[in-house]
């Protein structure tokens, strides 16, 4: 019998986790919830974070997590199980050593996934953008999170209810329904969960992670969270760049020696490489958000001006 093998992670509280009052607000409110017994869900644009607030709450919690990434292909049978496998049994009889008789036996087996694990010992399920799944896939998860029973198919040898245990919670993410390959999540399930909206962070939370990832000077991670969020605010619904972007440009900036400054070739060569993508929405009006726009900005947050200490770049490189 050949089976996907189940992987079951045991989170840890990592050392360098940003927590500043936005994020330990969240943390606050989500804990909340799920120790009153509901289901919670981070809903919002990539690049809020949601995933790994999800991990950091599992941990926290303090039970193993099983963790299931939302997929289209998804059927029912991927998140409770099925007949997956076959067993077989052979018996040899050798009582008359002239002859030799042989009767094989082949029978369905049944095979629990990941949702049924999950709900049978209690553990922490993260499901991970679970609206890229397709809405019938999820309709298991109805009596799951409003009676607590895992209603299963007939195959099942034991029992077609199975009680979820009183440890198990239940934490889900999701991205704008505008987002490729996101379908629209039905009204019962949504009912069933206390929905917490994210967006972007704010300018202290989204210095302070790209600090941590980076290792670049407060100073230097300031400028650099400035130019991004700027550039940002000229979006379409403000969706894009995410904080990645600042752990981008702040990671090269770091690895090749440069500095955040107007007159650093590197740093504004990197932030035109990582800004200036086609995951950049066009303006309100229709234009695209050129190089120009955001050499304007560079140079409006790096001026001397604009910082306290009115330090002045290297000089600037020609960059073709």
């Amino acid at each position: 019998m050949s089976t996907e093998p189940l992987t079951v992670l045991l989170p840890k509280q990592k050392p360098n986790f940003v927590e500043t009052a936005y994020v330990r607000a969240l943390t606050d409110r989500a804990m909340c919830y799920l120790k009153t017994g509901y289901p919670v869900h981070f809903s919002g644009p990539a690049g809020t974070g949601k995933t790994t607030l999800a991990l950091h709450i599992a941990a926290a919690l303090g039970r193993p997590v099983i963790l299931i990434h939302g997929d289209d292909e998804f059927g029912s049978s991927d998140l409770i199980g099925g007949q997956n496998g076959y067993r077989a049994t052979r018996v040899v009889d050798n009582f008359i050593h002239s002859v030799v008789k042989q009767e094989e036996n082949f029978s369905k087996v049944w095979v629990d996934n990941r949702l049924t694990t999950a709900c049978k010992f209690g553990f922490t399920l993260i499901y991970d953008e679970f609206n890229r799944s397709r809405p019938e896939a999820n309709n298991v998860l109805l009596s799951i999170l409003e009676e607590r029973l895992l209603e299963l198919p007939s195959g099942r040898s034991c029992e077609n209810q199975m009680q979820v245990h009183s440890d198990f919670a239940a934490v889900f993410t999701s991205n704008p329904e505008e987002y490729a390959g996101v379908h629209k999540t039905q009204d019962a399930l949504l009912d069933r969960m206390i929905t917490i909206k994210l967006g972007h962070h704010d300018p202290q939370t989204e210095a302070a992670i790209t600090a941590a990832k980076s290792g670049l000077p407060e100073e230097a991670v300031a400028r650099i969270v400035e130019i991004v969020r700027r550039f940002r605010s000229l979006g379409v619904n403000h969706h894009r760049p995410t904080i990645r972007a600042c752990i981008m440009i702040a990671k090269i900036v770091a690895l090749r020696g440069a500095s955040a400054e107007g007159g650093d070739a590197i740093f504004r060569e990197t932030c035109r490489d990582v800004l200036c993508t086609d995951t950049v929405k066009i303006t309100r009006h229709g234009e695209a958000l050129d190089l120009d726009r955001l050499d304007e900005i560079i140079d409006q947050v790096c001026s001397p001006r604009s910082r306290p200490n009115g330090a002045n770049g290297h000089a600037l490189a020609s960059i073709t």
